[in-house]
């Protein structure tokens, strides 16, 4: 008979069986091959009844161990039940009986002792019997999953194709290890005193994890090599062209069979973190909780891990020429980022991995592989360069280097940043730490040497720039023009200088803006900006201090130069303080953490002055000193006028005829007025009025303790010669308030003693204090009184 008469029709061969023989049995000369086929078949059968007895055997053990635990439960609910009996016949005699003495202390021994042990063994068997069944139902879904492990690995040994079955088996693990993890979570909070049975199922589970994880790995890095990923990088087209003429993406291009196990081995391990993530945060809780919040997501790491490998054969052409490094990585990044969004952000949403962003992760991803060949093979390049310029003692062009680097770090996190915000959802970026991901300027967080190293770079850069505005005389005549930086600048007549001297520094703190994290732009800004405000105060201090060695102050251009440095100190105050008032700069100031930039003098400027409240202070400090110190030379010019005019004492008992006023006090005031003219005209409003109002209060004492305190005695025409007088000096000062009189509270008051008829005077020695309070005179002690008073002379 026929052989071929016994084997069945093709219909009845199913598809699998058939995908198998066409495999194996080619060509004749894979006939030959049967025999061994036949026994590999063999192997195969018996390792499967192998492992279907192992699993009769688990089960048994299964059945046996719960049918001791039945027949324990059951023993101990019939005892429960006799006790209940006989709790029931006991209640049934005590109210049937006549209410005996022994009947009633039985009773009440039953209800006060034997009820509620009764009560605490119903307890306990009800947390034995619940125990039971957890722990049961715990090492039977432990046990599936162990099977599961145990399955994929036997398929993996025997090179079965993969993503047959073996996907299938995995994601029926996961769903056992989710079950299991619901079933601790639940433990964990309700029952913590079960913490034995839990870590020991943790055991189990963590082994289980250690084979499942890296087997889903290895057989996603397969498809993915099957995918043709990573793509040619060298095919990659320009920059500027559009998006149709971007590399081919072999994630758009995958379909059939290969497609589904592709999403399915995604859907794997995105269910494999999504139960470590629960995992972690039950384990940590209130431990570090965070740490278990946030991780990067495994699938796009192995999307990108293969491309960082063949990007680096480039980058090492390129390290010399960073910029093409930037470009290549944007550019696949752009080419590849919209295939996160429409093919692997519904995986992601059906795995349930909440506040995961496929888009987001694989910009990050892509992110931290360059920041990685950054601190691991450009920076060190370029800081050895540094150091062996600055041994030689030549000018370094590493400086150079490293300047360009950071521009192309800034330039590549905006565009990179523009990527995350064309998804066209709300951005999940909010923190700092995950801004962290998505920046190459974070290299900075972990090496703070280098952020020092930049910064002097920087700073060292900008004083070069600054000290040649500062050797150019035009920047100290001409003056800052309209509200450049703050409103109302013009009012502050300050030298060009001083602006020129902000930009420089406005634009070295844009440069530390796109760091992300606050203690380091708070960092960079005390190493970097602060020392070129110290630098600029000690320009105008020697400027002060030139001015004052060559002329004393005493000539006109001396007093100017000096006013164009405190005005230049005014507006570089008023300009911190505003700047300490944005948010950019509160963020600093309210950073707990780090305590160099809480304020000291709360008095400078709202909270503290911010991190420049030293530097405000500094300037503060500064203009107040050489204000006041521009008030004592004219005041002591003043004085030197006015020697001979107080040493005459004689003048206040003489009348003359005509103009009542002295010569030499006006002399005296001309130049005072002169002065004061000058000093308006080059000195800011309001560090003019301070000046004038100082030299008012000078003047007043001075006049009172040379006139009015000297032993000289006035008449009644000295009277209305001082009062003529008085009448000028307060004329001098009109031209810049309404009324002078309340700035000279001192001759005022004394004047107004003077003026005093004799008889007023005499009944005002009587109860003096109370006399000059009636008379509003409130500036003049009462010895300062009495001896006006004394020196009034009622005689023509």
């Amino acid at each position: 008979m026929d052989p071929r008469n016994n084997l069945p029709s093709l219909s009845e061969i199913s598809p699998s069986l058939l995908s198998f023989l066409s495999d194996n049995f080619q060509n004749r000369g894979d006939l030959l091959k049967a025999p061994d086929l036949v026994s590999e078949l063999q192997k195969q059968c018996s390792d499967l009844d192998h492992n279907l007895n192992d699993l009769n055997h688990k089960l048994e053990k299964s059945i046996v161990s719960f049918a001791s635990h039945s027949e324990q439960l059951g023993s101990l609910f019939n005892v429960i039940n006799l006790k209940l009996n006989h709790l029931q016949s006991l209640e049934f005699l005590s109210g049937s009986s006549t209410g005996g003495e022994e009947d009633s202390g039985r009773v009440k021994h039953i209800l006060g002792e034997e009820l509620p042990a009764l009560a605490k063994e119903v307890a306990r068997v009800e947390t034995v019997r619940s125990y039971a069944e957890t722990a049961l139902k715990l090492d039977t879904l432990v046990g599936d999953i162990e099977d599961a492990v145990s399955s994929t690995m036997t398929r993996n040994l025997r090179k079965s194709p993969p993503g047959t079955s073996s996907e299938e088996t995995r994601l029926l693990a996961i769903k056992s290890l989710k079950l299991t993890e619901d079933i601790l979570i639940t433990a964990a909070k309700s029952r913590p005193q079960w913490r034995r049975l839990v870590h020991a199922v943790d055991h189990r589970v963590d082994r289980a994890l250690a084979v499942l994880r890296p087997q889903a790995i290895a057989d996603h890095r397969s498809l993915l090599t099957s995918l043709g990923w990573p793509p040619t990088l060298s095919n990659s087209k320009s920059v500027n062209i559009g998006k149709s003429s971007a590399v081919l993406n072999p994630l758009f291009t995958m379909h059939g069979d290969l497609k589904n196990q592709y999403c399915e081995n995604f859907l794997a391990l995105c269910g494999l973190q999504e139960l470590q993530s629960r995992r972690k945060s039950r384990q940590l809780e209130g431990h570090y909780h965070e740490i278990a919040m946030r991780h990067p997501l495994w699938a796009i790491e192995e999307l990108v891990n293969p491309i960082s490998l063949a990007s680096e054969h480039h980058f090492k052409k390129w390290v010399e020429k960073p910029e093409f490094i930037f470009a290549l990585v944007y550019k696949i990044t752009r080419d590849f980022v919209d295939s996160m969004d429409e093919l692997l952000q519904p995986l992601v949403d059906e795995a349930r991995l909440v506040g995961y962003s496929c888009r987001e992760e694989w910009i990050s991803a892509m992110v931290t592989s360059l920041l990685m060949y950054l601190a691991k093979d450009v920076f060190p390049v370029y800081i050895g360069q540094l150091d062996a310029d600055n041994v030689n003692g030549v000018p370094s062009q590493a400086k150079f280097s490293i300047m360009h680097l950071v521009d192309l770090m800034i330039s590549f996190d905006k565009r990179v940043q523009t990527l995350v915000a064309d998804s066209g959802v709300l951005n999940s970026i909010r923190d700092e730490e995950s801004y962290r991901r998505i920046s190459t300027m974070s290299i900075f967080c972990d090496r703070p040497d280098w952020l020092e190293l930049w910064a002097e770079i920087e700073l060292g850069d900008t004083l070069r720039k600054v000290r040649l505005d500062m050797g150019d005389e035009r920047n100290w005549k001409n003056k800052v023009q309209g509200a450049l930086l703050v409103s109302g600048s013009e009012s502050y007549k300050s030298p060009a200088i001083a602006a020129a001297t902000l930009r420089h520094l406005s634009a070295m703190i844009d440069r530390c803006r796109p760091l992300p994290s606050i203690s380091l732009r708070a960092r960079f800004i005390r190493l970097a900006c602060a020392p070129l405000l110290r630098e600029f105060l000690d320009c105008l201090l020697q400027k002060c201090q030139e001015a004052e060695g060559l002329t004393a102050l005493a000539g006109d251009d001396g007093l100017i130069k000096v006013a164009n440095s405190v005005n230049a100190a005014r507006y570089c105050e008023s300009v911190m303080k505003d700047w300490c008032d944005d948010l950019f700069f509160l963020e600093m100031t309210l950073d707990q953490g780090d305590e160099a930039i809480i304020g000291v003098d709360e008095d400078t400027s709202g909270l503290g002055g911010g991190i420049f409240n030293e530097e405000i202070g500094k300037f503060e400090e500064f203009r107040k000193d050489w204000t006041e110190k521009i008030s004592t030379v004219v005041l002591r010019g003043f004085d030197a006028r006015c020697r001979e005019y107080m040493k005459n004492k004689k003048q206040w008992q003489e009348k003359e005829e005509g103009w009542n006023v002295s010569k030499l006090f006006v002399g005296a005031l001309d130049y005072l007025q002169g002065k004061i003219s000058k000093l308006e005209e080059g000195l800011n409003e309001i560090d003019f009025v301070v000046a004038w109002r100082s030299l008012a209060t000078g003047v007043d004492h001075l006049v009172f303790n040379g006139v009015l305190m000297s032993k000289a005695k006035f008449y009644n025409g000295g009277v209305e010669r001082f009062g003529g007088d008085l009448d000028v000096l307060f004329g001098v000062f009109r031209a810049w308030c309404l009324r002078p009189e309340g700035f000279f509270p001192k001759v005022s008051e004394g004047l107004k003693l003077l003026k005093m008829k004799e008889d007023q005077l005499k009944v005002g020695t009587e109860g003096i204090e109370r006399w000059l309070k009636e008379k509003q005179i409130r500036h003049l002690g009462v010895p300062e009184a009495e001896r006006i008073v004394k020196n009034r002379i009622f005689k023509s």
